[in-house]
C-alpha cells in the first residue's frame, strides 16, 4: 500500500475515544461512525449493508471496530468486509466456529484482513518467549491480570483479561500446561505471566513494563500484514484462544 491507510472507528464508547488519537498520533486519518446498533425490527441483512454503505463513504481502508464484543461483531466484521475493508477486532473473539469460517470465507474472497486485537502478542518480551520457549513442552504457564478499576465492559473478567492471558499462551508456548490463571476487577494492578519448569519460574513477563506504545506496535503490525507479512492475530488464532479458555473455565470454574 503506497499511502498511510485510512482508519474509520465504529463506536462512540470509552475506547473509541481513546483509539481516535492515537491513530491520528501516528498521522493517519480517522474517521468515525457513532451509529453501530442494530435498529429495532431491522434484519441482520439490512444492518450489514448500513454499516457497509457508511464504511465505503468513510474511504477508509481499515475499519476498526471499538464496541463491545458479543454477537453482533460478526455481522459487524462482515460489514467491513462487504465493504471491502480490513477489519481489527476487540477481543475476546466470540463468534462461533460457523461464523468464524464464513468471514474467513469473506475475508479470502475479497482480499481482505480481519485482525484481532491481542496488544500483548507484540509486547517485546511475549515474542522474545515465542523464541526462546516454543512450543513449551514440559513446561507450565500461568498467568495474573488484574484491574485496579471497576468491570467498564460488562464481560466477565476471565473473558475480558483471561483473554490477553491465553492469547500469549497459544501465541508462544501452546504445549504449555495450565498451572493457574486468575483475573478480576477492583483489585490492585498486576499483569503478570510466567513459565515454569521442572517447579521452578523459568521466566516472567511483567505487562506492565514495555506497554507504553503497544496499541502503535499493533497498528505497525496490522499494517505489515496488508503489504504480506505473517499475521498472529487471525481469526483461526482468535477462534484457538476462545476454545482453549472455555475448556479452562470448564476445568476450573470461578
Amino acid at each position: 500500500m503506497a499511502e498511510a491507510p485510512a482508519y474509520v472507528i465504529l463506536g462512540r464508547g470509552r475506547w473509541a475515544r481513546k483509539i481516535l488519537p492515537i491513530i491520528a498520533g501516528e498521522k493517519r486519518s480517522a474517521t468515525v461512525i457513532e451509529e453501530t446498533r442494530q435498529r429495532a425490527a431491522e434484519t441482520s441483512q439490512a444492518y450489514v449493508s448500513r454499516l457497509a454503505e457508511a464504511m465505503k463513504a468513510s474511504r477508509a481502508h481499515i475499519a476498526w471496530l471499538c464496541v463491545a464484543p458479543g454477537p453482533h461483531v460478526s455481522l459487524m466484521v462482515q460489514a467491513g468486509l462487504e465493504a471491502g475493508l480490513h477489519v481489527i477486532v476487540e477481543k475476546p473473539w466470540y463468534g462461533s466456529a460457523e461464523d468464524t469460517e464464513r468471514l474467513k470465507a469473506l475475508a479470502r474472497a475479497r482480499g481482505r484482513l480481519v485482525a484481532i486485537h491481542f496488544e500483548y502478542l507484540v509486547h517485546r518480551e511475549v515474542e522474545n518467549w515465542r523464541k526462546d520457549f516454543h512450543p513449551g513442552t514440559g513446561l507450565r504457564f500461568g498467568g495474573h491480570f488484574f484491574l485496579g478499576r471497576a468491570d467498564r465492559s460488562g464481560i466477565p473478567a476471565i473473558d475480558n483479561l483471561g483473554s490477553h492471558l491465553m492469547a500469549i499462551r497459544e501465541f508462544a508456548v501452546p504445549a504449555a500446561e495450565i498451572s493457574e490463571i486468575k483475573c478480576a476487577y477492583e483489585r490492585p494492578d498486576e499483569r503478570l505471566v510466567w513459565i515454569e519448569r521442572n517447579g521452578q519460574r523459568a521466566a516472567s513477563i511483567n505487562l506492565l513494563k514495555g506497554s507504553e506504545r503497544i496499541i502503535q506496535n499493533v497498528m505497525k503490525k496490522v499494517e505489515a500484514e496488508l503489504e504480506g507479512a505473517a499475521s498472529p492475530f487471525d481469526l483461526d488464532f482468535a477462534l484457538r484462544v476462545a476454545n482453549q479458555l472455555n475448556a479452562y473455565k470448564a476445568r476450573c470454574p470461578a
